[in-house]
Formats: C-alpha cells, sequence, structure tokens
C-alpha cells in the first residue's frame, strides 16, 4: 500500500490559480491538474460524499448540506452522523482488501461515528443555559484532549461566522500532522475551508482576496512539504469552484406570496411552520429543494417558478433522476440557479418580525444556508461595540444573544451550487496520476484508491 494524502482546498478552481498561489503553481507544473465535473449539488457534504463512496447521491442519500425530514417535520442542516451516508466508504473496501490499511479523517464531513480509525470534526459544546463552547469531537475520544492541549481549544469561531480566519485552517493542518506522527495512517483526509469564506463574500476579486489565497498557498506548501518527505502521494481537489453572484432569490417569500407558505407567530416573530406549509424551499447555496406537502399544487408551483428570473432548471421526477439525484430525501422539485443567482431561506417581508436566529450564527435552527452569517452587521456603525457587549455577558456567565448578523443578502458576491458555470470555476484535481482533462466527481473514488493500491477498482 502507498501511503495518501488527500487535502481539500474547499472552493479552489483555476480561476483563482495564479500570481497569488506561487506553490499551487509549481506544485500543478510537476503534477497534472485534472477539471472535476461538478457533483449535483455542488455542495460540501454531497461532493466528499461523491468522492468517498464512489456513488452519486441517489445512492449515498447526501442530496445537499441539508434536507426536510418528512417524518419529523423538520428541516435539518449539518447533521454529522457518518451513518447518515447510506454507501460504503473508501476506508471500508480499502480495509477488506488490506486489513492493515487504516485512515485518518481530519475534519471531512459526516465525522461522527464513522468506522474511520482517526477522526477530528467541529463539536461545539452546547449548555443548559443556551452557551454555546467551542470544542471538536473526535475519535479515539482522548485525541481530542490531546490535540487541543498541545493547540488550543478548537478555533470554533473561526471556523464559522464573521470571525473566520487562516488561524482555523491552520489547526486543522497542525492536529493532522499530529495524529500522522504519532499513527502514520495510510490515508489521510485533509479539510482547509480557508477560501470558502473570502470567495463567498467578495466573489473572485483579487483586490480583497489575495491576501486569504497566499495564506492558503503558504499552508498548502508546509503540508506538501511534510508528507514529501514521508514519501506519499499527493492528492490536492477541492469540492467546487466559487463564481461570481449578484441576484439573490428569495425563494420561500415567493412560495409564501403565493399562499404556500405558513408561519407561527411566537413572542411577535415569525417561524416558518414547514408542517402545516402547502410549499417550502430548503434553500442551499445555487440550489434549492422543494417540498409539497399538498401535492394538488405541484403543476401551479411549477407554473410558478417558471416565471422567476435566476431559476436555471426546475427539475421533476424525470430531471432529478438525469442528474442522479432522484432519493426520497430530495425536494418534490429542485431548483437549480443560474449562474449569477443563489437562494436565500428568507420567508418574512418585514425585518421587523423575522426569526431572533437571523441574526446569529445559527446553523441548525435556520431552514436554510445562510452565507450572511459570515458578515457582521456593515449598517450598524456600533456592531462591534454590540458583539464586544454580548461577549462581556458571555464570559460573566449571564445570558447573551450574539445578534449581529445583517439581514442583506446582496453582501454576497460568490456562491456555488449550480452546473450552469464554465470550467474556470469547476472544482480540480492535481496529482501525479496520468488522467483524463476531465473526471466525474464519483471517479474521484477511483483516482485515490488507485494512488493506495496501484491500480483502480
Amino acid at each position: 500500500m502507498q501511503k495518501t494524502v488527500v487535502i481539500d482546498i474547499v472552493g479552489l478552481s483555476t480561476s483563482v490559480i495564479g500570481v497569488h498561489t506561487p506553490f499551487l503553481q509549481k506544485f500543478i507544473a510537476k503534477n497534472q491538474l485534472t477539471h472535476i465535473k461538478p457533483a449535483f449539488p455542488a455542495v460540501t457534504t454531497t461532493s466528499q460524499s461523491c468522492y468517498i463512496t464512489g456513488k452519486n447521491p441517489d445512492k449515498h442519500g447526501i442530496v445537499g448540506n441539508g434536507w426536510y425530514d418528512r417524518e419529523a417535520c423538520e428541516m435539518k442542516f449539518w447533521k454529522q452522523s457518518n451513518k447518515l451516508v447510506h454507501s460504503e466508504k473508501i476506508w471500508e473496501a480499502a480495509r477488506r482488501k488490506n486489513p492493515d490499511f487504516t485512515v485518518s479523517k481530519m475534519f471531512w464531513w459526516y465525522n461522527m461515528y464513522s468506522s474511520a480509525d482517526f477522526s477530528a470534526t467541529p463539536r461545539p459544546q452546547y449548555h443548559s443555559d443556551g452557551v454555546k463552547v467551542p470544542d471538536c469531537y473526535t475519535y479515539p475520544a482522548d485525541l481530542r484532549d490531546k490535540l487541543q492541549a498541545k493547540f488550543g481549544t478548537f478555533p470554533l469561531f473561526k471556523f464559522w461566522g464573521p470571525t473566520t480566519s487562516i488561524d482555523c485552517s491552520k489547526w486543522i493542518a497542525n492536529a493532522t500532522l499530529e495524529v500522522d506522527k504519532e499513527n502514520d495512517p495510510t490515508l489521510t483526509l485533509i479539510y482547509l475551508p480557508h477560501l470558502d469564506y473570502c470567495l463567498q463574500k467578495f466573489g473572485v476579486d483579487f483586490d480583497k482576496i489575495s491576501k486569504d489565497l497566499q495564506e492558503i498557498d503558504s499552508l498548502v506548501e508546509e503540508l506538501v512539504t511534510y508528507y514529501e518527505k514521508k514519501n506519499a502521494n499527493i492528492i490536492l481537489l477541492s469540492e467546487y469552484g466559487i463564481n461570481n453572484v449578484n441576484h439573490p432569490i428569495h425563494i420561500n417569500r415567493i412560495l409564501r406570496q403565493n399562499d404556500l407558505i405558513s408561519v407561527r407567530v411566537e413572542s411577535g416573530l415569525e417561524l416558518l411552520d414547514c408542517g402545516a406549509s402547502k410549499a417550502f424551499a430548503a434553500a442551499d447555496h445555487q440550489i434549492a429543494h422543494v417540498y409539497i406537502n399538498d401535492l394538488s399544487q405541484k403543476e401551479r408551483i411549477k407554473e410558478i417558478l417558471s416565471k422567476v428570473d435566476g431559476i436555471a432548471l426546475i427539475m421533476d421526477e424525470e430531471e432529478k433522476k438525469a442528474h442522479h439525484i432522484n432519493h426520497e430525501r430530495a425536494g418534490d422539485l429542485v431548483l437549480m440557479a443560474k449562474a449569477d443567482s443563489w437562494f436565500t431561506y428568507y420567508y418574512w417581508f418585514d425585518d421587523k418580525v423575522a426569526p431572533d436566529f437571523a441574526r446569529s450564527v445559527d446553523i441548525h435552527n435556520k431552514p436554510g444556508y445562510d452565507p450572511v452569517e459570515m458578515f457582521m452587521n456593515p449598517d450598524n456603525p456600533f456592531i462591534k461595540l454590540r458583539a464586544g457587549y454580548k461577549l462581556a455577558r458571555k464570559l460573566l456567565g449571564f445570558r447573551y444573544r450574539m445578534d449581529v448578523i445583517p439581514l442583506n443578502a446582496n453582501l454576497i458576491k460568490g456562491s456555488h451550487g449550480t452546473l450552469d458555470i464554465s470550467k474556470e470555476y469547476y472544482p480540480v484535481l492535481i496529482g501525479n496520476q496520468k488522467r483524463n482533462n476531465e473526471i466525474a466527481a464519483k471517479d474521484v473514488y477511483n483516482v485515490i484508491w488507485k494512488s493506495i493500491f496501484g491500480k483502480e477498482v
């Protein structure tokens, strides 16, 4: 078996490789860059699941970063159990082939209760008073204590939210190297999220993202230098590229305008009532799953959506089959945005009655993905003072709500998920194997397998 390392540089595409990434350019010159035809949808959990199972979402079941649980009548985003992935993982097949095979799965998604030998993933502590404390979950369990004793507490608030920085990717890299030094796994999967932040905030605007590109380039160089000394095969890849957007589609507001969405008012604020709605959407970057409780409304909904500017494709059953997303978790209709557009989860018409979680970083309560969580409200000149006051309350042990996030979707300048993009925004795979110039997302599995065992499955 050949020791192999897969470094997932989130958001990397040829659109951003250049003068600000000198190491990546050198690495490409010595190896081969292949475009990956994006998974559908081209989002984190779906792409990663395709890579490690060699299957499409119709088989592995990961139809997005979240979906509607029809039995519980609840939207569920960013869950973490590996049992949600309904196909065999590459390390399970490799272990059958050679019992000495081991894997380190560092921050790749669905990382709790997996069969990986070593793993780590973000997992805050949620206290009974509502306080969220940074932490991570690991296997073996004591790995968490060893890593945090050496590198400090996992920087959760730099992993996501308005204070994201390279510090989080550095922590993940340091933790990964520590696991490698102690255990020397056959396969290592590393997740470096840094570019995801700046590209969604600013799009491909080098005046604003050059520093971030330089930071991730240097960090990747450190990892590659270490693993080259270990004679490992190194594969650099990404899950998607991020293209510029300027048109948020408030899909749930459109459905509500047509009397399809139900809300209930609690403490004067509006909450989306999925179970009572005739139809609603789970927005996820540039795709949206439309779940229809009243199927008599389906053709009417298709007619309504056909007139919405920014929607490239409305997928019914045949279209879902064609895009390999015909799984029970998928919406009754699946929407794909045009390249310049993306879907918000917003369902209220008046910001005064927006739910309390809307102005907070709250990925589990929001019925959809919210990239605006990466900003503090730019319209409030005292927003940093407000955040400081909230933090002081937290440190003093008082209840607090960090309600500093704006409700302005126009702030977002980059997105991903659609297939309606040019190749410069495709995810990439860079390694020493000879390959076609373009491969399917599920074929990344074979690239990793061949690196380990010398031939494809």
